[in-house]
């Protein structure tokens, strides 16, 4: 018996030599495969080897040469390099998935008190909380106040954030557990007053107070942990089935990165993530202090600041003031000085610098500060994340001083309806603008910003290409002059994408030695009809040769 054993383990691994061909674990066949490389090609058939493509071309050429003990049939369908989405809110994400009630969509302020009414009956104890309501969806657009909260939830704190993240909607009793009042003044930050008395409307780091707050309590305790757990891995499989294979986590703090490394050591967290570290001192002293950091599934060399907040909110921080609120100009989140003496310190750490910048002011600044640090052109690739309103005399800094224009084409999108009102109609005209910002730099990345949009990357290909909504409007497109082509988009949520985490030569195109991560896809995205591209479903996503979906 041990003799047929050892026979048959003899037999399987020389296989590959007995049929004079080389073993492979998985070939890729009947498929037209967008490589994304520098020649941007396209093959028939991919051959994997230990979650590395071990080569990639002719079909004819390669099944002679190669047998694998698996074949997937692509069914003549089209295969892409995994998405790799550069700038989300993943961690957050699951953890909304777990503890909040969605908002998103909302048309009035009463739809969104009957979903918290309904989310209430659900989890009938502790904080209340709700994610993505957006004014500009209103018949009234302008915030709420917390009169209804009070009256209807008026025993438990419940917090509301709006769609960007940067501004909350809280009662009464949430005020009092974070021990706010009209008297609160937060750097950075702004409690909304009306006749002396609080609002409930709280912006940028006023917001951040509350949502830190609301965490703690929804994550303390083993309990706390196990749904915030099973957010994050419910999360996981929503990426997987959009066809995303890395994420870029903006913005962790240091007991956010330590679960997804425990996640990581469980066997549990398949995503590869490229977490971006708040500016703290754990974060300091486990990661950037000792230089680069990386695991199996984790990579972590960059840090996160937020310069101003968001248009929609009126946080983002402007030249001129707003076209829709006389003599205000938003919001500047740091100290200039203090941001300008972590910018060295993350240079001598050998630490990518990435900023949330919308306002022009606010990217100004971070620009000049920037180029302070950095001197001239360099590969340090900072980035600044967002790039929304950028004024025309400033967007060659982009290029002197090797700066990523960061950006996320799905706001361009969403906000075209009500961002003349915030910016007035000249200074419209160079916000959102990708083109230009492509042809100065050369390149730029793209990403989903979700849960603030939608995490399927393939919206943010369409907006890129069409500058339209889901029915198409604007025919022909909003300020179309800054639309990308379809090569320009795909590289951005790949190749592009992956450059600008300092992964390209590991991930982000279909290459020889690279990551075996990709997905197929049910409708080929490069040449079908534009407005067939939003309807496209992943069938099949792979990471390091492991199907995840």
């Amino acid at each position: 018996m041990r003799k047929l054993i050892f026979m048959a383990g003899m037999a399987i691994l020389g296989f590959g030599c007995r049929t004079g061909k080389e073993a492979a674990d998985l070939m890729v066949i009947n498929a037209t495969i967008y490589t994304a490389d520098s020649s941007f090609s396209t093959a028939g058939c991919m051959v994997v080897k230990d979650g590395k493509i071990l080569d990639i071309g002719d079909y004819d050429a390669l099944k002679d040469r190669y047998e694998a003990a698996h074949v997937v049939d692509a069914g003549g369908k089209a295969v892409f390099p995994g998405f790799y989405d550069p700038h989300c809110h993943f961690y957050h994400y699951g953890a909304g998935l777990a503890t909040r009630a969605d908002l998103s969509g909302a048309s009035s302020f009463e739809a969104v008190l009957q979903r918290m009414e309904e989310f209430a009956a659900r989890r009938p104890e502790g904080w209340l909380a709700g994610r993505g309501w957006d004014q500009n969806l209103w018949p009234v657009k302008e915030f709420p106040d917390n009169t209804e909260l009070n009256k209807r939830f008026s025993d438990r704190p419940v917090i509301l954030i709006r769609i960007d993240g940067h501004a909350v909607l809280v009662n009464d009793k949430a005020l009092q557990a974070a021990g706010l009042n009209e008297k609160s003044k937060i750097p950075g930050g702004e409690v909304q007053l009306h006749n002396g008395k609080p609002t409930g409307i709280l912006v940028d780091k006023a917001a951040d107070v509350l949502k830190d707050l609301f965490l703690k309590e929804m994550t303390e305790g083993e309990a706390g942990e196990e749904e915030l757990v099973h957010g994050i891995i419910q999360g996981q499989k929503n990426c997987f089935a959009v066809g995303l294979t890395t994420l870029a986590d903006a913005g962790l703090k240091y007991s956010e990165v330590q679960l997804l490394q425990k996640l990581e050591k469980a066997g549990t967290l398949k995503m590869q993530v490229y977490p971006m570290l708040d500016w703290s001192e754990e974060n300091l002293e486990a990661f950037v202090t000792k230089g680069v950091y990386r695991s199996d599934r984790l990579h972590i060399r960059s840090v996160k600041f937020y310069a101003d907040g968001a248009l929609g909110s009126r946080g983002a921080l402007l030249l001129e003031p707003y076209a829709d609120k006389s003599g205000y100009t938003g919001i500047l989140t740091l100290s200039p000085d203090t941001f300008a003496m972590h910018c060295a310190d993350a240079l001598r750490y050998g630490y990518q610098v990435n900023t949330h910048a919308i306002g022009d002011s606010a990217i100004r600044l971070v620009l000049n500060t920037y180029a302070g640090v950095l001197k001239g052109k360099n590969d340090h690739r900072w980035r600044i994340e967002h790039a929304q309103v950028v004024h025309p005399a400033d967007i060659t800094v982009f290029r002197d001083f090797s700066i990523i224009p960061s950006v996320n084409t799905t706001h361009c999108t969403s906000d075209m309806g009500w961002a003349a009102d915030r910016l007035g109609t000249d200074r419209v005209k160079s916000a959102y603008a990708y083109k230009d910002l492509l042809q100065t730099n050369g390149w730029l990345c793209n990403g989903s910003d979700f849960p603030v949009e939608q995490i399927n990357p393939l919206l943010g290909f369409y907006a890129a290409v069409t500058r339209t909504d889901l029915q198409g409007n604007p025919p022909g497109g909003w300020q179309p002059e800054n639309a990308l082509s379809r090569r320009e988009a795909l590289l951005a949520m790949t190749l592009w994408a992956a450059k600008a985490c300092f992964e390209e030569n590991e991930k982000g195109s279909l290459a020889i030695g690279k990551a075996a991560d990709f997905v197929i896809l049910d409708q080929d995205i490069m040449t079908v009809p534009v407005e067939k591209i939003p309807l496209t479903r992943v069938t099949e996503t792979w990471i390091r040769g492991e199907r995840v979906f």
